[in-house]
């Protein structure tokens, strides 16, 4: 528990997994439908499991699904650890907001409302929108190899901005979020986390990011993340703490997020290497919670296929799309999309004519 009085031990008793009997039910519904059972493949896994989580048999089509993007800049970009300029994290959030994003692009052909959070974008704040501002923290994070990321106090606004902004989404009647990031250094920070979570040497987790950067920049990365572990070693035990210590407000934010979108059962698809870090870190304070949540896509960063195999998460896509900013996450959505319609609109098989009925006709 922090000084502040959050307590993540909480997260564990609020969160229940999907029901188990609706998924089966679901499961047996499905062997009814025109269409033979498993002929859709992966589509009735992820059918049966959107309506345990709906808790509704028969399914209900996704209606008002919502993509998110959460934005900040990172203080270990300095080091020129990332294939983008430290500190132009803001430049990622204006294209998407100007609808030139690949991310902007995709939610306005799959119809998805998109939304950007800033929790640290290193910008003055009246440079943006006050909309996507409304619940910045600070400006950029601090560089994990030397320093914390964020206060105690910084820590525990960006945690619970993130469980705000899941209370927000779920009391709009958003029944599916897509989550992504917008951030440069964000995947140092995932893999320092990683690495932290998972016991891990440095170099198994540090990847070539959504630019790919040479050897000498992969070096440097993979150097950072070595520092920061060993800045982190005295805080594996608190999660709450680790965040402050490697995340940054983004992550941490993310991470509040998806423990609370599990409180309140709204399903999250997940992106990237950033998102799939912060939902183990989600994990290890609810065990639970990963079972609200999919994994869009295989992103080819080591951290990321790390930590899905801790979580037993299988992705849904594998195409070597390596952009990141929340748009793995989102091609995978047709297919979330399209495994609920089929289930809730196709018609059950007719019932087998009996000998007496056949007699009758």
């Amino acid at each position: 528990m922090s000084e502040g009085g959050l307590r993540l031990d909480d997260f564990g008793e609020l969160i229940e997994r999907p029901s188990a009997r609706l998924r089966r039910q679901a499961e047996t519904r499905r062997a009814t439908l025109t269409v033979p059972p498993k002929a859709f493949g992966r589509l009735d896994e992820i059918a049966a499991w959107l309506s345990a989580a709906q808790g509704r048999v028969p399914v209900r089509p996704i209606e008002n699904p919502k993509a998110l993007l959460f934005a900040g800049d990172h203080g270990i970009a300095e080091l020129g650890v990332s294939g983008r300029a430290a500190g132009s994290t803001v430049e990622l959030v204006r294209a998407t907001l100007d609808g030139d994003g690949p991310t902007a692009v995709l939610a306005r052909q799959m119809n998805v409302p998109l939304r950007v959070v800033d929790l640290s974008v290193d910008c003055p704040a009246e440079e943006l929108p006050a909309e996507v501002t409304r619940h910045r923290v600070r400006r950029g994070s601090g560089r994990l190899d030397v320093e914390d990321t964020l206060t105690e106090a910084e820590t525990e606004a960006a945690f619970r901005a993130g469980m705000a902004l899941a209370d927000e989404e779920a009391d709009a009647g958003t029944d599916l979020v897509v989550l992504g990031d917008l951030s440069v250094g964000g995947t140092t920070a995932a893999g320092a986390l990683v690495a932290a979570m998972c016991g891990t040497d440095a170099s198994m987790v540090t990847g070539r990011g959504a630019v790919r950067i040479d050897d000498l920049a992969w070096m440097r990365k993979c150097a950072a993340i070595r520092d920061g572990l060993r800045r982190a070693r005295p805080v594996l035990g608190d999660q709450l703490r680790l965040l402050g210590t490697l995340g940054g407000a983004d992550l941490t934010a993310t991470t509040g997020f998806l423990l609370q979108c599990a409180v309140r059962r709204t399903p999250v698809i997940l992106d990237g290497v950033v998102s799939v870090a912060c939902a183990l870190v989600g994990q290890r304070i609810a065990f639970r919670a990963p079972d609200w949540w999919l994994a869009g896509q295989n992103s080819g960063e080591p951290a990321q296929a790390k930590a899905l195999e801790r979580m037993t998460l299988r992705p849904l896509l594998d195409h070597g799309v390596t952009v990141g900013e929340g748009t793995g996450a989102l091609l995978a959505f047709p297919l979330v999309r399209a495994a609920a319609a089929l289930a809730a609109e196709l018609p059950e098989r007719r019932p087998e004519p009996t000998g007496a009925d056949s007699a009758a006709g």
